[in-house]
This record gives structure tokens, sequence and C-alpha cells, in this order.
């Protein structure tokens, strides 16, 4: 009777820690692109240029990538479900911030300050999954908490310009409030406690790696307006560059690094993280640029905006299953080779057909390429990361990866808006189109350049098969 009892513990468990990291996964997920159709009312309302834009969008990237593996360690140090509900409460604080944000400096910090809270949550809610849950049912347990995340991208852009339209646009930080104010004291008292095996924090490396990327973002962001030859764009590429090598320098001879650099000795390892930086890259700053093209130039309201961007960023719920299934038959890196390409030639195809009266249908098909292109990228990129590493090394290459991810992005958001502000602007309708189609076949030729990487890898896994890469990977132990 006893062992019943504690046997229906245990699964109630399971259920509340399905259901408290997913909707917890799904709102900091959702806060990716939630805010793409609402940047022309953000604008409208309190002003600002293109730069100020991009830091609304790449606050939350940028402080979400840099902190990401660090939240985990907190997590491992001071205890999991302890920093879950402070990520969270931190999370939900600065939402209702953003939404009391009277301009757009007070909306940029409120915003990074939520990239702290989603990077404390986000590494946290798969470790609390994986200890609550049995091993038998973990795969569904994180098909679910997958799923949930998955649904929050591609349906972000239609939740922010429907918010914004029929509400008004700070309702997209007010929709966390309340679940974050209700999933802090469910996880206080439905989660079970559990710390990591290695509490070792390290701070320095996440100083430098948070300077060096906030510095060439920084400069690329400022670029277009002060020069790129200004005193101020040079120190940012120059600090940021420093920074970032020294950081490297730095993991390579730390005891306990926050990103190993040993496991980028396995060239798969390598390719497939470089060629996700490029993905994201072209993927996060063409969507930041394109969602303002259909309210701008097109005329579409926000949730039409948002309505029309569903081919793109719904369409990798129907192709992503099919992706992973063909996977398995062939292997994922030609499966993400393809999807790549597919992006980079959607991306051409926008930049060919996008005109100052061009019709919704003559874009229609750029955005099904791209969308299924997407949708053949992630559940395959996913397994090729984790089948470049040891079982015990896998939470922190999934982290390194979703880290490099969204570096891409905040990269990505400023180097294709500096491209668009050199070229073009908010002056005209044609001015706009001057600016975006430069801008999306730089993005084009980045995604085709990450397809090229995919493909080489694809190649080497053929020629030396699944586990005879592996058998080159360097001792874990440096």
């Amino acid at each position: 009777m006893t062992q019943h009892r504690n046997q229906a513990a245990r699964g109630g468990s399971a259920v509340w820690a399905v259901v408290i990291t997913s909707i917890a996964g799904f709102i900091t997920a959702l806060d990716n692109l939630v805010v793409t159709t609402a940047l022309p009312s953000i604008r409208k309302d309190l002003g600002g240029g293109l730069e100020d834009l991009e830091w609304t969008v790449s606050a939350y990237t940028l402080t979400f990538a840099v902190l990401l593996m660090f939240g985990a360690s907190l997590g491992d140090r001071f205890g999991r479900r302890r920093l879950f509900a402070v990520g969270l409460a931190i999370f939900t604080a600065s939402s209702a911030a953003a939404a009391l944000a009277p301009g757009m400096g007070e909306l940029i910090a409120a915003r990074a300050a939520q990239g702290v809270g989603a990077a404390i949550v986000t590494p946290l809610t798969l470790t609390l999954l994986s200890a609550a849950v049995p091993a038998e049912r973990r795969g569904t347990a994180f098909g679910i908490w997958g799923a949930a995340s998955g649904i929050a991208v591609a349906t972000g852009p239609l939740i922010g310009g429907t918010l914004t339209e029929h509400l008004s646009w700070q309702w997209i930080f007010w929709v966390n409030v309340p679940i974050g104010l209700a999933l802090i004291p469910l996880a206080r008292l439905r989660l079970d406690e559990s710390r990591g095996p290695n509490p070792s924090l390290d701070l320095v490396g996440t100083l430098l790696a948070s300077g060096g990327l906030f510095g060439i973002v920084y400069a690329l962001v400022r670029a277009n307006t002060d020069g790129w030859t200004s005193t101020l764009v040079l120190v940012g590429f120059i600090a940021g560059a420093v920074l970032l090598v020294g950081f490297v320098l730095y993991e390579l001879r730390a005891e306990h690094p926050m990103l190993p650099m040993r496991l980028f000795r396995h060239r798969s390892f390598s390719a497939i993280n470089a060629a996700s930086l490029l993905m994201f890259l072209g993927m996060f700053g063409a969507i930041f640029l394109l969602s303002q093209y259909l309210q701008t130039v097109g005329g579409y309201s926000p949730m039409e905006a948002g309505v029309r961007m569903l081919p793109w960023t719904a369409m990798p719920m129907i192709a992503g299953p099919l992706a992973g299934a063909l996977s398995d038959r062939i292997g994922g890196a030609p499966v993400v080779t393809v999807g790549m390409a597919l992006n980079a030639v959607g991306l051409g195809l926008w930049a060919l057909a996008v005109e100052p009266q061009v019709s919704y249908t003559a874009l229609l098909p750029a955005l099904i390429v791209c969308g299924i292109g997407m949708g053949m990228f992630f559940a395959p990129s996913a397994n090729l990361v984790m089948s470049t590493v040891r079982p015990e090394e896998q939470g922190i290459a999934s982290g390194a990866n979703n880290a490099i991810r969204e570096v891409g992005g905040a990269v990505g958001v400023a180097s294709l808006a500096a491209v668009f502000s050199a070229q073009g602007g908010y002056g005209s309708a044609s001015l706009f189109v001057d600016g975006l189609v430069p801008a999306l076949w730089v993005g084009s030729a980045a995604v085709a350049l990450a397809a090229v990487l995919a493909l080489l890898m694809a190649r080497q896994r053929k020629a030396g098969g699944p586990t005879g890469d592996l058998a080159n990977t360097v001792p874990a132990a440096m």
C-alpha cells in the first residue's frame, strides 16, 4: 500500500512538473518573437529610431544567450527549484516593468532584465523535468515541453499582433504577469528541490563573454548612426573581439569552464554550431524587418501581419515531425543541409519579390519555403548536437547550442538592420524597400553559408560514419 502511494505521489509530481515547466518554457520562448509585430506601434508611442527597435529585440536575446549556461550553474549550486522561482520572479517583474515603460530606454532595460530571468528559467525547466519524470516517460515529457516552446515561437508574431491591435502593445508584456505569479507558488509547492554535481560558477567566463558580445552588437547597432570608423564603433568592435578571444583562452584553462572548448575539437560539433549561428543570424534579422514591412509598407494591422507570418513561423509544426522521421532514415545532416538551403532560397525569393505595392500572394511562396526550411532545421539539428558529444556532456552541449543560436539572433538583428539603414529607412515605402532588399540578400547569404557548413558535415559523417567521428573526440579531461 505504501509503495502504491509513493508511486502515485511520484506520478502526480511528474504531471505537475510537465505542466509547470512547459508553461514556463512557453512564456520565455514567446518573448523571442512576440515583440516583432508590435514594433511599429512601440515606435509610434515611445518614439526612437531603428537602433532603439533593434535593442528592444536584442536586449532580450543577448542577455538570454550569454547567461543561459550561467543560469544552469546557479541552479546546480543554490538549488534548481529555488533558482527556477527566482528566475520566474525576475521575468515576471521585468515584464510588468516593460509594460509600464514610459520611454525606449526603460523598455530596453526591462527587456534585458527579462532576458536575465529567462536565462535562469529555461535551462532549469529541463533539469527539473528530468528529475521529476521517470526515465521511461521522459521522451513523452520532453515532447510536450518541446511542443509548448515550438508553439510559442510559431505563434509569437500572431499573439503579439493580436494583443497589440485589440488591446495595446503593453499587453504583450502584461500577459506574462498573471502566468508568472501563478507559476511561482506552484513551483514551490509541487516541484522537488535538487542540486547538480558541479556547484562551481564561472563568473570570469560569463563577464568576458557578456562584455565581448555586447561590444560587437553595440558597434553594429551604432555604426550607421555614428559612422563605421567613429571612435565608439571601433572601440566596440576591437574591445568585443579582444574580450571574446580572452573568453576562449580563459575557458581553455578554467577548471570548471562555462563552455568547455574541448567540445569544439569535434569537427561536427563545431560545424553544426557555426551553422546554427548563421541560420539564426539570417532568420531573426529577416523576421525583424519583414514584420515591420508588412505593416509599414503593406498596410496590414498588427494582427493581420501576424496572421500573414504564419506560413513561415507555423510551418515547422508540420514540417518538423516529418523532418525528424526523415532524419531517422537518412541521417540528420542531409536534412539540415536541405533545410538551410531552402531558407536561403526563401529569403532570396523575398528579396526578388518585395516591392512597395506587391500583393501578399506574390510573397507567399517565399514564406512557405522559409517555413519548410526552418522546420527541417530544428529537430534534426538538436539531434546532431547530441550525437557529437558523450551522454554526460549532452546538457552543456545543448546549452551551448541554444546560447549560440540566441547570439546569432542578436547579431542578425543588428547586422541586417545596419544594412537596411545604410541603404534605406522609414521615410517612405520605396525607401523601406531600398533598405530591405540588400538586407534580405545578406541574410540569404548567411544561411547559404550555413548550408555549406552542414553539407561538409554531412559528407564527413558519411565518410567516417556516425560513430567514427566520435571515436576521434578528445578525452573528456583536458
